[in-house]
């Protein structure tokens, strides 16, 4: 017993003694580690240092000697950054001004509305509706498409560059616009009043006991719009659910991922590389709402970010037929950043790989997106062609197949 209560204090004091030693070996490798970073950090800095004295040079220099009016320090700066991010080559790292970020915030969490058209604006600078959405107020208030719009709220929009135009037709959600158009079928102007939305998802049952929906944006609110919308229309046991993502720009990574899993069983939904080399999957689980119904998925050359996303996993696991043009190629991740001014700074730190690895970013000469299954072939001028030839597609296939 005392051996063994000696033998066993002996060996703790070794095991207290041996940290001791580790702590003490630990300490010193800390305090080279530490010397280490403080002399890298200190160069680092240095660098830095000197790269912003160059800019002070240039800012100091112009503000000295420019002749003509300088634009204020907030533009030159906005200038700067935009100017430093044009290096990186890549155009989805960029910045945002606090106005247009606060846009862009609000209208991803459904605080600012529209009116439910795409405008073009033409080499003549005429502003010309190419798609009125179903559903929404314009169409609601007798918008067509090809309607010119030549004011807004009484004001004309002679002028106006796409932005600012864009920028008076949308607003704060609830609130009515009066746009004022031109036909060429009508010799005179015609105003239409009209309500400002945000109907991101919109879905109704077609001929022949098809489901269709609709959306615009992978918003924060949008699976719980989604899950609303459908789960009535797959109660009427459709033959066929048409989702609709053309158009579709993108939005939050959480709700696309959610999204996609409403349709599909447990496995792979999408794997994002990241700049440090880390690889990331993002699975689906069984047990949700939509995974049985029979499944067409439209795309076209707008359908990018989080749409191609979630297309990509429903191809690649057999679970949906693509139908329509070869998609954006936007497959980068972007890190979000809202700075000290409410400006936003988004940068690339990754891209995105479908179920089978496929990237779906545009690399160089390559096309990148998704290919469909079913290839629409639309006018190569751009023009808008009669009638709707991807759905009407869709329709066909359905017809055959299903």
């Amino acid at each position: 017993m005392f051996w063994s209560d000696s033998g066993e204090n002996r060996t703790a004091q070794r095991s207290m003694f041996g940290g001791v030693q580790l702590m003490i070996v630990l300490g010193a490798l800390l305090l080279t580690a530490l010397s280490a970073f403080a002399a890298g950090y200190a160069v680092a800095q240095s660098a830095t240092q000197s790269k912003l004295s160059l800019a002070d040079e240039v800012w100091q220099l112009t503000d000295r000697y420019f002749y003509y009016a300088k634009p204020d320090d907030k533009d030159r700066l906005y200038g700067a950054i935009t100017g430093l991010l044009a290096t990186f080559q890549d155009p989805h790292t960029l910045f945002l001004p606090p106005a247009p970020a606060a846009r862009e915030r609000a209208a991803m969490s459904g605080q600012q509305g529209g009116v439910g058209v795409l405008l073009a604006q033409t080499e003549d600078k005429r502003f010309v509706v190419v798609e009125v959405k179903r559903g929404w107020s314009y169409e609601r208030a007798g918008g067509r498409e090809g309607d010119q719009i030549i004011a807004v709220d009484g004001e004309s929009v002679l002028g106006l560059e796409f932005s600012q135009l864009v920028d008076r037709v949308r607003g704060t959600l609830g609130t009515q616009v009066a746009l004022t158009v031109q036909r060429d079928d009508s010799p005179e102007p015609i105003t239409l009043t009209m309500t400002r939305q945000q109907i991101n998802v919109f879905s109704e049952m077609l001929d022949d006991q098809i489901a269709y929906l609709a959306f615009s944006q992978f918003t924060s609110t949008a699976p719980d719009e989604i899950k609303a919308q459908l789960t009535p229309l797959l109660e009427q046991k459709p033959r066929a659910l048409i989702l609709d993502l053309r158009d579709n720009g993108g939005g939050f990574l959480d709700e696309s991922i959610q999204i996609a899993d409403f349709f599909l069983k447990e496995g792979v939904i999408a794997t994002e590389k990241t700049s440090s080399g880390e690889q990331k999957r993002f699975n689906a689980r069984d047990g949700d709402f939509a995974e049985d119904v029979p499944l067409i998925v439209l795309v076209n050359r707008n359908s990018a970010s989080a749409s191609e996303i979630v297309a990509g996993a429903l191809q690649d696991r057999g679970r949906a037929v693509l139908i329509g043009q070869r998609t954006f190629g936007k497959g980068s991740v972007q890190r979000l950043f809202t700075l000290s001014d409410g400006s936003q700074l988004r940068v690339t730190q990754g891209a995105w790989y479908t179920p089978n690895e496929t990237p779906i970013e545009r690399q160089g000469d390559a096309l990148g997106g998704l290919l469909p299954n079913v290839l629409v072939e639309l006018p190569s001028d751009g023009s808008r062609p009669q009638g709707d030839p991807t759905l009407e597609a869709a329709l066909e296939y359905i017809r055959e197949n299903f």
